[in-house]
């Protein structure tokens, strides 16, 4: 027996498009943006006339469109996904693109690089996940557009995976590692949800099972519910002079199930199950429409949030709060403006700033530069398992906004201390840190931080980061890429030194162990090493986990 809801986008893949499907969609698109998009026509005639687009490939092709449409392309972008989908030798392909613009021919180049990623075999999943993690940073600070059409290509292939397929399940672990966070982090919520709800699928097809069955259990009643509690917040809106549109705002599978595991919660328990969006026209109706909502209906304590005042890390704003009826019953209600809506949705591509010629957009600006770090010249020896902790930490949901002394705010991951800060300042800054103040009150090294607080770093004149720091057990660091910086310091710093430290630490522990060390060049594998001196120098500079009687070298 099938599952009682059917998603959004199991419909979508269900359709079958042919050629005239994909010529009309192009032809409304042309329409749409005028002359610019008659370079998309031709390119269709002309894949069409090379034979590129078999069955498969228009019917790929016509849904990526779809999927990119609310995106609002520009041509290039059009034309990118167009040739990206079509199937050509690589004579064919050199003589299309010798007649395409320059923009188009230079995101073609950087998605075939996407594209060719996974065609190592030999690879295990945490480097072949970096790499196609380098590949995505690499295009989106070079070109958002080449991201955009790569998060829509990943979610028609995920729509069209088998479920419980090897290749369906290696599709989710990616997106859930990469795709999904990175269009969070991206703001483009559009994307975001249909690859998480997906995903979770194919990766724990009996929770989504159990978690749609109960959504779809009481949906007549919980919908009845919705429109009573509609009409009347719409009412009293108008009475009130207050221009707005409500509607109810859909649950996704996967959103519900990771807060019944973060909160400990029972489906039943949650507040947000019943949920409402309200939009209005500007600022001061925000919080005009609050204070209705808290007046109409007993506001529930610990549930309320102001993203408006402090935006979350991909610059997300909106009023959140939860209220109950008369009879217990919770809603959820959400309130911004339009323009935050189309933000909330769309993310970048709701700016006009990723489009060449476009106007300097600050919050565009500070997402780019967030993920151009994970990428400077001086991280190039970052291994694979430190890349992805830092992408997991710059894309994880639980931020805080740390100021330094002249008022500039640092998105930081939740969990980051004073150290963490003065490496997100700059390395140099970090090896050199030798104390910290917090709102003018001098604080540990190990000092965790919170949104507004003002963190001054006091620092040394030479740099002399201490091993100490690289013991997760102590707390000095909780971020991957500040002790990554570490660990390259000392990799850098002396060879010779890390080698007798990781000698005299290993030999110390074994010691008290009573282990014998003999055999420990048959161990090398496990370790990723090639010698036992290797395996000293790893252990010295901190590369591999700290040993110790509860937690053994890993």
């Amino acid at each position: 027996m099938s599952s009682p809801i059917e998603t959004v986008s199991t419909q979508r893949a269900s359709r079958r498009h042919d050629r005239s499907d994909l010529e009309r969609w192009i032809a409304e698109y042309r329409a749409s943006v005028g002359a610019a998009g008659e370079t998309c026509v031709g390119l269709l005639q002309s894949l069409y006339d090379a034979g590129a687009l078999d069955k498969q490939a228009t019917d790929r092709g016509l849904e990526l469109l779809e999927i990119l449409e609310p995106l609002a392309p520009d041509p290039v972008t059009i034309s990118s996904a167009l040739v990206h989908i079509a199937k050509l030798d690589k004579a064919a392909r050199s003589s299309l693109l010798a007649g395409l613009p320059a923009p188009v021919r230079n995101q073609l180049d950087d998605l075939d690089k996407l594209k060719h990623y996974e065609s190592g075999q030999s690879v295990d999943d945490t480097e072949r996940s970096a790499e196609g993690l380098r590949r995505l940073l690499l295009a989106l600070v070079k070109d958002v557009r080449v991201v955009l059409i790569d998060l829509a290509w990943q979610l028609v292939l995920l729509r069209r995976s088998e479920e419980d397929s090897d290749e369906g399940r290696r599709l989710a672990r990616e997106s859930m590692l990469i795709h999904a966070p990175l269009a969070n982090r991206l703001g483009i919520w559009q994307l975001k949800w249909e690859l998480e709800d997906l995903s979770f699928r194919q990766l724990e097809p009996a929770q989504y099972r159990k978690i749609a069955n109960l959504v779809a259990e009481h949906r007549t009643e919980r919908e009845a519910f919705i429109g009573r509690f509609i009409e009347r917040l719409k009412s009293a809106l108008q009475e009130a002079g207050i221009q707005a549109e409500v509607k109810g705002r859909p649950k996704h599978i996967y959103s519900i199930w990771k807060k019944m595991q973060r909160k400990g919660l029972d489906f039943h328990q949650l507040f947000d199950v019943r949920a409402v969006r309200v939009l209005v026209d500007d600022l001061p109706s925000c919080y005009s429409a609050l204070g209705l909502v808290h007046t109409l209906w007993q506001p529930i304590p610990g549930e309320f949030d102001d993203y408006i005042t402090t935006p979350k890390g991909n610059m997300y704003q909106s009023l959140h709060t939860a209220v109950a009826d008369r009879e217990g019953k919770a809603v959820e209600v959400q309130i911004r403006t339009h323009e935050m809506h189309e933000h909330a949705e769309l993310g970048v591509a709701s700016h006009w700033r990723y489009k060449e010629g476009g106007p300097n957009d600050p919050a565009f600006d500070n997402k780019i530069a967030i993920m151009r770090q994970l990428l400077d010249s001086s991280d190039e020896d970052l291994d694979d398992e430190s890349l992805l902790d830092s992408f997991r930490s710059v894309t994880s949901e639980d931020r805080v906004y740390v100021l330094t002394p002249r008022g500039q705010v640092l998105d930081m991951s939740a969990g980051s201390t004073v150290l963490d800060f003065a490496y997100q300042v700059h390395t140099e800054v970090g090896h050199r840190c030798r104390g910290a103040k917090v709102n003018g009150r001098i604080v540990p090294l190990t000092h965790v931080v919170k949104t507004g607080d003002r963190v001054e770093i006091l620092t040394a004149k030479q740099p002399n980061p201490s091993r100490d720091w690289l013991n997760p057990k102590l707390g000095y660091i909780n971020g991957a890429r500040a002790r990554a910086k570490v660990r390259q310091w000392y990799k850098r710093e002396s060879r010779d030194d890390n080698l007798r430290a990781g000698r005299d630490a290993l030999e110390a522990e074994a010691r008290r162990l009573s282990t014998d060390l003999s055999e420990l060049g048959d161990m090398l594998g496990r370790f990723h090493q090639n010698s036992v001196d290797d395996l000293y120098v790893a252990i010295g500079n901190g590369e591999l986990k700290w040993i110790t009687s509860e937690s053994k070298c890993t």
